[in-house]
Order: structure tokens, then sequence, then C-alpha cells
């Protein structure tokens, strides 16, 4: 009986969405290099009305628990560190209906940065309670509310 250790293969568009298009793959800080991969896609949908926007994130969502957990079981590693469809969606939900500008997008990749590395609580209890594709997916979702909040705050103080 041959033992074969699970491997990333490129070709499968399951795994190329999970690592982010392979922005996931860096060898150092792949969730942060994952997040700078969705500036690019948050330009393009950035002018959607709020309701297309919020249609966007919830078929995203759905569509990364099962895109996270058929990687992570191929992989056989549970939220392996290249898996960034998360972080896409979770800066993406940050970046809702925020103000126009770099400034904006720089304030809003850190806020989202910061809560997704401290996982303040509640985010760092789902982490370790809950499991598979939904787990991946729901510290990422709340750091994004986190730091949703944040950015709207700083816009209200600031902008």
């Amino acid at each position: 009986m041959s033992s074969t250790r699970p491997t990333l293969n490129w070709k499968d568009p399951v795994h190329l969405l999970a690592f982010g298009l392979g922005s996931g793959a860096a060898p150092k800080a792949p969730g942060t290099f994952g997040t700078l991969a969705a500036i690019p896609l948050y330009l393009l949908v950035s002018d959607l009305s709020p309701g297309f926007y919020v249609l966007l994130l919830a078929l995203m969502f759905v569509m990364g628990i099962w895109l996270c957990q058929r990687t992570s079981d191929d992989l056989g590693v549970h939220d392996h560190g290249g898996i960034v469809w998360d972080e896409w969606v979770g800066f993406l939900l940050t970046m809702f209906n925020a103000p126009a500008g770099w400034l904006w997008i720089v304030i809003g990749f850190l806020l989202f940065r910061l809560f997704d590395i401290l996982k303040p609580w509640p985010i760092n209890w789902l982490d370790r309670k809950v499991s598979g594709g939904l787990g991946i997916m729901l510290d990422d979702i709340l750091a994004g509310v986190y730091a949703w909040i944040g950015l709207q705050l700083s816009f209200v103080l600031i902008g």
C-alpha cells in the first residue's frame, strides 16, 4: 500500500481559486499576499450597487465554504495557510460601501489584516470551534465585519 501525500494541483480550478489565483502560494505571509491580490477584484466590483455587491459577497461566501473545504480535504490540512479565498471575501466585506480613493483601500487593507491576524474575541473562538469550510470562512468574515466598522468609523472621524 503506497501512501501519497496530497499536493496542490494548479490545474484544478478549485485549488486555483482557493489559493487566490496563486497569491496564497507566497512563501511568507500568504494571507497578506492573498489580501493584496483581492484589491484588483475590489476595484472591479467597487462600482456595483450595494444590493449587487452584497449578493456577490453572499455568493462568494457560499462558494468559499465549498472551495475551502474541498481544497483543505485534498491537501489533508485544515485551513492551510495558502487558502486565501476567505481573505478575499473578508477584504471585500471590509470595503463594502467604502469611501472612494486609495487612502481608504489602504486603511481597509490594514484594518482587515490587523483583525485577521490578531483574531480578537469572538474571532479566535470561532477559529477554534468551527471546523471545515465554514470555519475557514467565518473567522475572516468576522474580521471583515470588525474592519468594516473600523473603516466606517475612520471615515466619520477623519474623512
